[in-house]
């Protein structure tokens, strides 16, 4: 039987570990140790020269392990199951936060001088750090509107002199906290257009909306795709993890920075990740069903203006962007309530049931308010354009009944 042909919910099981390597356990055993014995010097020194580039390893064969900086067990498997899960992957790298993840492969794809062309609206680390970070180094950051189509997006390039310095486009889809979709296939074209033989603009997605399940971006032509493992990875709101994935030769690179910076993720926490990925497909496909049924009902309440979710499509050019690159609408949900800040913050502190925190893709629902919370940094002008204002209210449906998740929230808005 050849396992590759099988689903990915059923290679999460035992692909990438075998039993008869630890006394024969079932599940994968948590290396927590910070260092390995070479069998031998030469041994020893053959991995290193692999680790710092001198040689290459043959086609289908991985290095020995070093130190857990490098490499570790419990690193690899999750590594090897996240790559089958990501369609269009081929290998993976861990880090301890999404936003490790992000500022390394940032670090690794753009040097002093250079732009990163980014989507609106970011999450707020990711906005962060591309301003106020990046511009530590003389990095810029040039970011376009959720309505921009591709011509409106060359012309904002051509008027900021920015046509020869982009190296990376990083595009968050659908977007955080208002569920707008942006096009990744256009964001791909921008970067032929910008590439030349001497230098290959890069695009990045970060999918941590979508989870590996409802959409895949590697297959549309990104060529990284980046995720808050925390979130639908991880589900039960007890890691903080990031990962990367792509080619082998990308990851390869960004695992090298990785190394450098010592962002890797800690064995406790990748074995939580394997433990998390046996039920990413029912997790998922659970809460996506109870969030169709939650926004249906938020619809139809009389103290609730407007409801982001992919059920329904006022703009016709986002349903046709949903309905091109995503199976399905998810489980986020962002809704204005009728009123501002009192009236948001009246209803989330009477909620009983669902978690009044930030994060998402649990298995517990948790609610928040973007503006004075996750975005709280970004400034109020760029707020204004994004349409992220203080009625906003971000919903990340979990497991629970959906009965009882309406009930709650009826008795909140009462």
């Amino acid at each position: 039987m050849d396992k590759l042909k099988m689903q990915p919910e059923s290679l999460m099981m035992t692909f990438g570990y075998n039993p008869e390597w630890s006394e024969g356990s079932v599940k994968t055993p948590i290396f927590q140790t910070s260092t390995f014995v070479f069998r031998s010097a030469q041994e020893g020194k053959d991995f290193f020269e692999v680790l710092t580039g001198k040689r290459q390893l043959p086609e289908g064969q991985s290095n020995g392990l070093v130190y857990s900086r490098f490499n570790n067990p419990n690193l690899e498997i999750v590594e090897t199951r996240l790559a089958i899960y990501e369609k269009g992957g081929e290998d993976a790298c861990v880090f301890e936060s999404g936003m490790a993840a992000i500022s390394t492969t940032m670090l690794e794809y753009l040097r002093p001088g250079e732009v990163v062309l980014h989507s609106n609206p970011l999450y707020g680390g990711s906005d962060s750090f591309f301003k106020n970070i990046l511009s530590r180094y003389n990095i810029g950051a040039l970011g376009f509107m959720p309505d921009d189509n591709e011509e409106d997006i060359m012309k904002l390039i051509e008027a900021s002199d920015a046509k020869d310095k982009i190296s990376v486009i990083f595009v968050e889809t659908p977007a955080n906290p208002n569920n707008v979709l942006i096009d990744i296939e256009m964001c791909v074209r921008i970067a032929k257009k910008l590439s030349t033989p001497e230098k290959k603009v890069y695009v990045v997605a970060d999918n941590t909306y979508m989870g590996p399940i409802w959409q895949h971006p590697l297959e549309m032509g990104c060529d990284m795709v980046v995720y808050s493992a925390t979130k639908y990875i991880g589900g039960h709101s007890d890691i903080v993890a990031g990962v990367c994935i792509g080619s082998k030769k990308e990851i390869a690179r960004v695992k090298k920075m990785r190394s450098n910076l010592g962002g890797m993720s800690g064995p406790h926490t990748a074995w939580l990740m394997t433990r998390s990925l046996e039920t990413l497909n029912l997790r998922m496909e659970r809460q996506c069903e109870n969030a169709k049924v939650l926004a249906k009902y938020l619809r139809q309440h009389p103290k609730v203006e407007k409801v982001y979710y992919f059920d329904q499509f006022e703009n016709a050019e986002q349903e046709r962007i949903y309905k091109n690159q995503c199976s399905e609408p998810g489980a986020m949900i962002s809704f204005d309530l009728k009123g501002g800040e009192k009236e948001c913050f009246d209803f989330l502190d009477k909620l009983q049931l669902i978690k009044l925190a930030v994060s998402l893709g649990s298995t517990e629902s948790l609610i928040q308010h973007p503006y004075s919370m996750t975005h709280a940094g970004v400034p109020d002008a760029i707020k204004a354009q994004i349409n992220v204002t203080e009625k906003l209210i971000r919903f990340s449906v979990g497991v629970e009944n959906p009965k009882d998740l309406i009930s709650d929230i009826e008795q909140a808005l009462a």
